[in-house]
C-alpha cells in the first residue's frame, strides 16, 4: 500500500467534513472504499472517485449534548448522539494511544455489531487495517474516532441471543440456516424475523467457535472465506447487503491484531452471529448457475471494481482478494464471487 503521496490521508480528511450517513439511513463508505483503492494499487482514481461520490453525502449533524465517561451507557444506540458520540471519540484517542482505547471499547461495542447493517464494523476494520500496517497519521487515527463513533451511535443488538456450542465449520453452519419467512425488507425488519423463524437459533449454534485465541482467529477466516463463496451461488439474493456477511465478520479478523489476544473468542462469535443473521435474512431458495469468466489475476479483478465504481463491490472485490492471498495458489472460487458482485450490483455511471 503506498500512502507516501497522501491520498488516503487527504481524501479521508476530506469525507470527515462529510455525515456518516445520508438520505436518512444510509451509510458513508467513502472512507472504507478509500482506504481499499489505496491498498490495491488504485491511489490515482481515489480524488476522481471522491468527487463523485461526495455529491450524495450530507454535512456533519448537529451536535445534540456532549458524551461522557459519565453518561455514554444512555447515549449508547442513539443515533441522533452521533456528532457528540465522534468528538467523545476524537477526545478519546488524543488522550491516549489508539489501541488502548479500541480495547476498551471494543467489547462495549462487539454486542452492537448488527447496528447500521454492521457498516460501523467494517469501518472499524478498515481504519485499524491502515494503522497496524501502514502507520498512525493523524487523519487515520481520526478515522478510528469517526467509526467508533458511529458504531456507539448505531449500536443495535441482535433480537436472539447466539451462544454456539457445536461442532459444525462455518461453510456447513451457513448452509443449515433456515431462512426468514419475508425476505423483501430492511435489515432491521428482517433480523426481527429470527426469533419466529423455526430452527434458527439451534441451526445458528451449531457452528464451532473455539475458545482458544489462535483457533478462533484461524475459524473466523474460515467464515469470511465461506460467506464469500456462497455469495458466488446466492448473492443475487440481495446484492449489496449478502456482501456484509463476509465483509463484516473480515473486519473483525483484520482487528484481531491490535486487540487483547481474550477478545477474540467473543469477536468470532460476534462476527458469527451478524454474518448469519444477514445470511438467513437475505439468501434465495435457489443458487445461479455458474459463472462463466476467463481466469483473471487479482489485480485485474480489482481493477474491474475500480471501473465498477460502486463502493459494495469495491469493498467485497477487497475481501475476496484478501482470501485469495491466503492460500499460495490463490482462491479462484473467491475471485469468481468478486466478479459476481460486480455483475449483480449496479454500476455507477
Amino acid at each position: 500500500m503506498d500512502t507516501t503521496n497522501g491520498t488516503l490521508d487527504e481524501a479521508l480528511e476530506r469525507l470527515h467534513t462529510t455525515g456518516p450517513e445520508f438520505h436518512g439511513f444510509l451509510s458513508n463508505h467513502g472512507p472504507m472504499a478509500v482506504e481499499a483503492l489505496v491498498r490495491r494499487g488504485q491511489a490515482r482514481t481515489v480524488h476522481g472517485w471522491v468527487d463523485r461520490y461526495v455529491t450524495k453525502l450530507e454535512d456533519v449533524p448537529s451536535p445534540q449534548s456532549p458524551v461522557t465517561d459519565a453518561n455514554w451507557q444512555q447515549a449508547l444506540g442513539d443515533p441522533r448522539r452521533v456528532t457528540d458520540w465522534t468528538t467523545y471519540m476524537r477526545n478519546q484517542v488524543a488522550e491516549r494511544p489508539w489501541r488502548e482505547v479500541l480495547a476498551e471499547w471494543w467489547p462495549r461495542l462487539l454486542p452492537g455489531i448488527a447496528g447500521a447493517a454492521t457498516h460501523p464494523v467494517i469501518r472499524v476494520g478498515h481504519a485499524v487495517r491502515t494503522l497496524l500496517e501502514e502507520g498512525e497519521e493523524e487523519p487515520r487515527i481520526a478515522e478510528l474516532a469517526h467509526a467508533l463513533g458511529y458504531w456507539a451511535a448505531r449500536h443495535t443488538t441482535l433480537p436472539v441471543t447466539v451462544r454456539p456450542t457445536g461442532t459444525a465449520s462455518p461453510a456447513d453452519a451457513l448452509a443449515a440456516l433456515p431462512h426468514v419467512t419475508n425476505q423483501r425488507v430492511g435489515v432491521l425488519e428482517g433480523v426481527a424475523q429470527l426469533s419466529r423463524t423455526e430452527g434458527w437459533l439451534a441451526a445458528a449454534e451449531a457452528v464451532n467457535t473455539p475458545e482458544a485465541p489462535d483457533a478462533a482467529r484461524v475459524q473466523l477466516a474460515a467464515l469470511v472465506r465461506a460467506a464469500t463463496h456462497r455469495y458466488l451461488d446466492y448473492g443475487h439474493g440481495d446484492a449489496v447487503l449478502l456482501v456484509h456477511a463476509a465483509t463484516a465478520p473480515n473486519a473483525v479478523l483484520r482487528t484481531l491484531p491490535a486487540l487483547p489476544p481474550e477478545l477474540w473468542a467473543a469477536s468470532l462469535g460476534a462476527a458469527w452471529a451478524a454474518s448469519a443473521a444477514i445470511t438467513s435474512v437475505y439468501t434465495p431458495d435457489e443458487p445461479l448457475p455458474p459463472l462463466r469468466a476467463g481466469k483473471l489475476t487479482p489485480e485485474e479483478v480489482f481493477a474491474q471494481a475500480t471501473e465498477h465504481g460502486d463502493e459494495h463491490a469495491i469493498k467485497f472485490t477487497d475481501t475476496a482478494l484478501d482470501i485469495d492471498s491466503w492460500t499460495p495458489d490463490g482462491d479462484d472460487r473467491a475471485l469468481a464471487a468478486a466478479l459476481r458482485s460486480q455483475e449483480l450490483i449496479r454500476r455507477v455511471e
